[in-house]
């Protein structure tokens, strides 16, 4: 669908590799403000604009320099994501030509507001209202992940102990009582058969990896990851199971390509990244220690993890177990994604975004 050809702030458009070492390269420069989320797949960037002076937006750009925004917002079809306030992070994934993004309220209720559109229906779907109080009975949102055909959503429900004693002043403790990933399907949303209580999720393709959510959580009522659970992959249209993996810490972020299941953990002595094979077994590939000050986000291909620490790409070369300084981004990179050798951010400098990429193989 070519709704803006030849978009306006394009430096630099890459359809694949093929230099011989990592080259950084400015997809993409805003003309006015910041940008809060990034996402990508396969050909296309998104990521969440907040508007100043205007409607916040979803801009989607291919890289043949097409560009669509999201959602419509033409006269008639005003919508939540326009007048939203944005005062907090903003989650977005990108499943195909479809985009899932949360808007964060925090008073008087806090509560994630779950909505999309895709570039075939610009129109506003808004899925659910996420909210829990503020002691943190009710709904969290667990994650957001999209890839292909898959774009799906995470809940988990923490509800009291014992809520009449509570209400009569005594016991109020919390515990996790359920909660499902939900698959995107057009203007509708589907529970995946056999995903409970989630706090991480990624996808490839039409599958879809996730943590577990244990029973405990945090004094703010806060979903914990359970720390004695399996992780497992599953089919995203009927949850038929692929495969299950037992990290070694407590995880807490989970990333997936096409043969690799990664996984960053909690341990004693500091971040742990382990990879597996996604589709036979579950089979322990390899481990990787991270610095105490890494950033809790991951992203894999079959070849190459990556992470960030502060402004400082990296990336844990899977064939050789090394890890390899990439780049330094100019700010905190936001949306840091591989896409097979393409790996891409957003980041803000001076109140304006910019989204950048390199290209990196494994050495293997």
């Amino acid at each position: 669908m070519r709704v803006l050809i030849a978009a306006a702030g394009v430096v630099s458009l890459l359809a694949g590799g093929g230099a011989a070492g990592p080259h950084l390269q400015t997809l993409y420069k805003s003309p006015s403000g910041p940008i809060a989320a990034f996402a990508q797949d396969g050909s296309l960037l998104a990521w969440f604009e907040p508007g100043k002076q205007s409607c916040n937006r979803v801009q989607l750009l291919s890289l043949d320099g097409v560009r669509v925004t999201l959602p419509n917002q033409s006269p008639g079809n005003q919508n939540v994501t326009c007048r939203w306030n944005v005062t907090g992070p903003v989650r977005l994934a990108l499943g195909g030509t479809h985009a899932l993004w949360s808007l964060l309220e925090q008073a008087p209720v806090p509560y994630d507001y779950v909505v999309g559109a895709s570039v075939s229906d610009r129109r506003e779907r808004r899925f659910q209202e996420i909210a829990h109080g503020d002691r943190g009975a009710g709904l969290w949102l667990g994650g957001v992940a999209g890839d292909g055909p898959t774009l799906a959503y995470a809940t988990v429900a923490v509800g009291y102990v014992n809520q009449l004693a509570c209400l009569s002043g005594g016991d109020c403790r919390l515990r996790v009582t359920g909660g499902s990933v939900l698959r995107v399907v057009g203007r509708r949303y589907v529970p995946i058969t056999g995903i409970g209580p989630t706090i991480d999720i990624a996808a490839s393709g039409t599958r879809i990896a996730y943590i577990p959510a244990g029973r405990a959580v945090a004094s703010d009522g806060r979903p914990l990851p359970s720390s004695d659970r399996p992780i497992e992959v599953r089919d995203a249209q009927n949850g038929g199971f692929v495969s299950r993996v037992e990290p070694t810490g407590v995880p807490e972020r989970v990333a997936l390509s096409a043969h690799v299941l990664a996984v960053l953990e909690r341990t004693s002595r500091g971040p742990l990244v382990e990879w597996f094979d996604a589709a036979h077994g579950g089979q322990r590939l390899g481990a990787v220690r991270l610095p105490r000050t890494a950033a809790d986000e991951l992203s894999a291909s079959d070849q190459l993890i990556a992470f960030h620490v502060g402004r400082s790409l990296r990336a844990i070369d899977l064939a050789t177990h090394k890890v390899r300084v990439l780049a330094e981004a100019a700010s905190t990179p936001i949306g840091l994604s591989l896409e097979g050798s393409r790996l891409a951010w957003a980041e803000n400098i001076k109140g304006r975004g910019r989204i950048r990429a390199l290209f990196v193989e494994g050495r293997g």
